[in-house]
């Protein structure tokens, strides 16, 4: 989920050091422009060698800037004129060369220089390595980008995988969509800088036998939107996930449980690790008493000549994850947030489930107009009143509800570093 508009009004100067992940700054420069950035383009001399001005030129729509000797408007000082109208510099690739550079404050070509002369109070440096992996694992590298990060700079990644040398492993730059969400985080205001928050999200699944199942039709956008959003305010976030096909967000720890009992087990232990705990899980509120091991057959075979009568399920209900978390003791119990997914009497039903919870804050929508969907409309309900949030996509809802949710907890909150070792009750890995 991305919205259109998270980098509109930016001004970003991307630079591309020398190495084959050249290709990859193209599509990052239209990625960026889609967000709504401008983009200015400043290349090494390593850099030409892997993709032509041209393209960058024709991708930016603007000059491209390679060289501190070239005629250069409106003084001749392009080290000093670039840096002062960005936003932020983002060089992508970073080599190991010019990482190296950077940590030794070396000014042989322009993108160094104009990373040394960049007003580093209000123009951000950023970093994506991009190197073989035995390249990234050497000391000297290591001890340049521990160096680099010192001076200031952020280092975006790298990713691990295959390599135009034809090894795997950690060296990979990451991919322009990830560049681009990694820049729109970085500019996110860090309403919870030192927080740490749980979410859910998605549906449970509740096992009629081998092959059926009872369960919903949300599709856990919303909450990995929240989770999202809550990462990239600065918190330390963890998202239990029913089953659902979505790409972790960057920076949160990800557990994937199935049933509405699974993400009960997985939840309760870590409510009391974390400060926030935000339940956008849809979790059926009830599960068949017995799964049957075998799949229930319908209709006569040579296997089960007598015909199948239609089966009669006993439910029984499930724990209620949210009503737990919010019970446990003064010291335990995080600040909590619950979902009623309704479809009608939203703001009656939604203030009824903030009642009989007992959470801080409900946020109601209608579950049949928003399942599936990329965009939603919310309704926040507190002992305050009632506040609409207008219809948006749900990235958009989720920055909003975390900015409300920041505001509204209290300022001696001591959040908990969550234990790291948790292991998902799918996998049995380490999250």
């Amino acid at each position: 989920m991305f919205t259109s508009a998270s980098l509109v009004g930016r001004h970003i100067v991307l630079g591309l050091s020398g190495g084959v992940a050249c290709y990859k700054a193209a599509e990052l420069t239209r990625e960026l422009a889609r967000a709504g950035a401008t983009v200015q383009v400043v290349m090494t001399e390593a850099a030409s060698h892997f993709i032509t001005r041209a393209t960058m030129q024709a991708l930016s729509g603007r000059p491209v800037f390679d060289s501190q000797w070239a005629d250069q408007p409106p003084a001749g000082m392009a080290h000093i004129d670039l840096s002062r109208g960005a936003d932020a510099i983002l060089v992508a690739p970073a080599s190991a060369d010019f990482i190296a550079q950077l940590a030794q404050g070396r000014a042989g070509e322009l993108l160094a220089l104009l990373c040394l002369a960049r007003p580093a109070a209000r123009c951000p440096l950023l970093l994506a390595p991009a190197m073989n992996r035995e390249m990234w694992a050497h000391p000297a590298t290591q001890r340049n980008v521990a160096q680099v990060q010192a001076d200031g700079a952020t280092v975006l990644g790298p990713g691990s995988g295959s390599q135009a040398c034809g090894e795997v492993g950690d060296g990979r730059m990451l991919e322009a969509a990830e560049l681009r969400d990694a820049l729109v985080a970085f500019f996110q205001p860090k309403h919870l800088l030192g927080r740490t928050v749980l979410v859910t999200a998605g549906p449970t699944f509740e096992a009629i036998d081998p092959v059926r199942g009872i369960t919903n039709h949300s599709s856990g956008k919303m909450g990995f939107a929240i989770a999202r959003a809550a990462a990239e305010a600065g918190a330390r976030v963890t998202l239990v996930a029913g089953p659902v096909h979505l790409p972790t967000p960057a920076g949160v720890r990800r557990i994937d449980v199935t049933s509405a009992k699974q993400m009960y087990d997985t939840v309760l232990p870590l409510a009391p690790q974390h400060g926030v705990f935000v339940a956008t899980a849809a979790v059926a509120d009830w599960r068949p008493a017995h799964a049957q091991v075998q799949k229930i057959k319908k209709a006569t075979s040579a296997l089960s000549p007598q015909a199948a009568q239609p089966p009669t399920l006993e439910l029984v209900e499930n724990p209620d994850v949210l009503a737990a978390v919010s019970a446990l003791p003064p010291g335990q119990r995080p600040w909590c947030v619950g979902f009623a997914a309704e479809s009608e009497n939203l703001a009656a039903h939604a203030r009824a489930k903030l009642e009989r919870k007992r959470v801080q804050l409900m946020v109601g929508n209608l579950g049949p107009a928003t399942f599936g969907r990329d965009d939603n409309q919310l309704l926040l309900v507190d002992a305050a009143g009632d506040t609409p949030l207008p219809p948006a996509d749900k990235l958009s809802l989720a920055r909003q509800l975390v900015a409300e949710i920041a505001a509204r907890l209290p300022a001696a909150a001591s959040p908990v570093t969550p234990d790291s070792t948790t292991e998902s009750p799918r996998t049995g890995a380490p999250q």
